[in-house]
């Protein structure tokens, strides 16, 4: 979904979990599928994770959880917390588009894949890469409160604990913190630029 960037405020959802894969954030069955609904894929975000061969919720996964369960529609948990190497695997782009569909805006993790990293940002969600001491304090944060709230200032580039004061900055391409705070991909962003490219074509 096509959402200006500004400052979001948010709590998180809490994934503890090191190398999780493409696969495991959306299952390669769902590949198959001739749809680019949104709604289609978030709801089959951690599919395996979150359901079981009967389609019945798992209760112990952490979106199923009384605390978790809530979706990022009702204004909460707009920001997934996960473990390194977040993405890893497949280069499919489904799994932004799952991340995407369920309503996540944000993951903030100590390192992603890089072509997931980039299929998260060429579809709105934004990939903030912290340090793995920042990391395990908010999944610590989370686990005493799960209401805590972290705040990423795309602006100026800083992401906050808001239980603790503490912040990092984070690294974003030029290009990309521009479209997304614009809201614009990457066709929306040459069509910007049109009157600009006909003058210079005139101009030859």
């Amino acid at each position: 979904m096509k959402q200006k960037f500004d400052v979001i405020e948010s709590s998180c959802v809490p994934l503890p979990l090191e190398n999780v894969d493409t696969d495991q954030i959306i299952p390669a069955r769902f590949l198959k599928a001739t749809t680019r609904d949104e709604k289609f894929f978030g709801d089959n975000l951690f599919r395996d994770w979150r359901f079981d061969p009967q389609g019945q919720p798992r209760k112990d996964f952490v979106l199923n959880t009384p605390d978790f369960s809530a979706a990022p529609s009702e204004g909460v948990h707009q920001i997934l917390v996960a473990g390194k190497n977040f993405g890893s695997g497949s280069s499919r782009e489904h799994a932004a588009w799952a991340i995407a569909g369920y309503g996540f805006r944000v993951v903030i993790s100590s390192f992603f894949a890089d072509i997931h990293k980039n299929n998260e940002l060429n579809n709105f969600v934004l990939p903030v890469v912290v340090s793995e001491a920042f990391l395990a304090e908010l999944f610590e944060t989370i686990s005493k409160d799960p209401q805590a709230k972290v705040r990423v200032d795309v602006p100026n580039q800083k992401v906050t604990n808001l239980s603790t004061g503490r912040c990092e900055s984070f690294e974003i391409n030029g290009y990309k913190k521009y479209c997304l705070m614009n809201a614009l991909d990457d066709i929306d962003y040459l069509l910007e630029q049109k009157a600009k490219i006909e003058a210079f074509e005139a101009g030859r």
